[in-house]
């Protein structure tokens, strides 16, 4: 661990007080006068106590230099800070001729933002507001007349909180260098709770998703919060508030700190307010707690893009031996039918390989991520043969499904790749309505015309359970299967990339089921 920072700057113009806190702050060396003066006051005066002796221990070795003006102090600060060696603590006389202390604050915030201020005056001309708002949160204020133990304490707390932090900036920033994957970004999202809940001396606390909607999607919670505060209310607030993405700020007993996309509301006790150094630490940890959140997100999507980069390479290999088998299913079953062989079996495993062949290719596109040929397609043939691609899946029979589309509407859009996507979105709804024995189930789709945003809608609606709201978020995330025995994880990633393509947009929502709403460009 580095060595604690102990220099002081001490800028007044008067030299006296200048000397004097220079005085209290350097330890001064044992001599024999020290002892001759400790011996005549105890005859003298009968004093147990020497009235000079050494430092105590526990109190820092300070480094003292001294400036009798504010364009002399800012200079010191400025050499300082340049030769790495900054200040920690600066004493800030507040009536000075030339600059006044604020203006010499102000100035010195340019250069040096961390160290610790502390004004010594003996008028109060301004208020810790002000001084606050325009020297930054790490400041204190003390009046004149001082005594020394005052001055002493002062230097040593300041110097505490100043390497204090240094050594939180340090340990923070090292952990928001470290790639996370999921597991472990479920821990530290956890540690962040707990460590702003301890900060925060605060038993109530939550964290969640707030998103562009203002929605908010709970993660984790600390105490009663939920059951004792209305959640919607809160969101509301934050809504008129507009706090920045790494911010904190303090409305009332609500303390609200914004981690980018993440949320967190803490309740304080008995209604108190925070001091400027906590609020000034809290901001600290929540700019590098936002940037290790951060950097979890940015490691899953390079494991992500990995991922699908090795499927990619493995699929490619794949098709290279299989794509002559499959093509060879057409012109083994064309031979057939020359030979008199007629049967809708025949048809069937046509079809079955027609499919295959274009969901390989499909796969292909979607990891390589090429883009569609754009015809005019008749939206409703379009939904017909999608159905085409899920009516040999057991229990098919069982499910009522209706296609409702006018004559005539057409989209631009690579028909095999739109056609692959609703017939994926049909696929999930299936299997919803089958595995949980849904009653009279029914699936309709309905394509309709937007004439004023010139879009064609397809609406994909079944009467299932709907979509459970904690995979609602990440249901078009790849690679992540929903509780199903079969599947790659990839049907609604591949719908919403394709769809996205074709400069279109897709939203669910669960309406006495699921519902999807594809919007795609009308063809003129």
């Amino acid at each position: 661990m580095e060595e604690a920072n102990t220099l002081v700057l001490v800028i007044d113009d008067e030299e006296l007080v200048r000397d004097n806190i220079e005085e209290i702050l350097v330890p001064r060396a044992k001599n024999h006068l020290d002892e001759s003066i400790n011996e005549a006051a105890h005859i003298l005066f009968d004093m147990p106590q020497p009235i000079l002796s050494p430092r105590n221990n526990n109190i820092p070795v300070f480094s003292v230099d001294k400036a009798a003006n504010g364009p002399d102090g800012l200079k010191k600060v400025k050499d300082a800070v340049e030769k790495n060696r900054p200040y920690a603590v600066i004493f800030l006389d507040v009536r000075m001729p030339g600059w006044d202390g604020l203006e010499t604050a102000m100035k010195i915030r340019e250069y040096d933002t961390k160290a610790e201020i502390i004004f010594i005056t003996a008028f109060s001309d301004r208020s810790i507001e002000e001084i606050v708002d325009k020297a930054g949160q790490n400041v204190g204020y003390h009046c004149k007349p001082y005594a020394t133990e005052e001055i002493v304490q002062l230097a040593t707390k300041a110097v505490t909180d100043y390497n204090r932090l240094r050594n939180l900036e340090s340990l923070i920033e090292s952990i928001s260098s470290i790639g996370l994957n999921e597991h472990q970004l479920a821990s530290l999202l956890k540690n962040i709770l707990d460590q702003l809940a301890n900060t925060l001396e605060t038993d109530m606390a939550l964290l969640g998703k707030l998103h562009d909607d203002f929605s908010y999607e709970k993660v984790l919670s600390i105490g009663a919060m939920e059951e004792k505060i209305n959640l919607q209310e809160l969101v509301a607030r934050v809504k008129d508030i507009k706090i920045a993405p790494q911010e904190v700020i303090q409305v009332d007993e609500l303390v609200l700190a914004r981690l980018n996309c993440y949320s967190v509301f803490a309740v304080l006790k008995n209604q108190g307010r925070l001091k400027t150094e906590k609020m000034y630490l809290l901001k600290l940890f929540v700019q590098n707690a936002a940037q290790a959140i951060r950097n979890a997100e940015l490691h899953e999507e390079l494991l992500r893009k990995e991922k699908l980069s090795a499927v990619g390479k493995a699929m490619s290999m794949v098709m290279h031996d299989l794509r002559a088998p499959i093509k060879n299913i057409s012109v083994i079953t064309a031979l057939m039918r020359d030979e008199g062989l007629e049967s809708e079996w025949l048809d069937m495993v046509d079809r079955s390989a027609t499919q295959a062949s274009e969901i390989f290719d499909d796969f292909l596109d979607f990891v390589r991520d090429s883009p569609g040929t754009k015809e005019t397609v008749d939206l409703k043939s379009l939904l017909e043969e999608a159905l085409v691609y899920v009516k040999m899946k057991d229990g098919f029979d069982n499910i009522c499904i209706n296609v409702d589309c006018p004559d005539g509407l057409t989209v631009q859009a690579d028909k095999s790749k739109i056609r692959r996507a609703v017939a994926n979105i049909v696929n999930n709804a299936v299997d919803a309505l089958i595995d949980h024995s849904v009653p009279r189930a029914t699936i309709s789709l309905t394509g309709v015309r937007n004439y004023q945003q010139s879009i064609a809608e397809v609406i994909i609606r079944d009467n299932g359970p709907g979509i459970p709201d904690n995979i609602m978020r990440t249901l078009f995330e790849p690679f992540v299967t929903r509780n199903k025995a079969n599947g790659t994880g990839l049907g609604l990633a591949i719908a919403k990339q394709y769809i996205i393509a074709h400069g279109g947009e897709i939203k669910v929502v669960n309406e006495k089921g699921a519902r999807f709403t594809i919007a795609l460009p009308a063809s003129q």
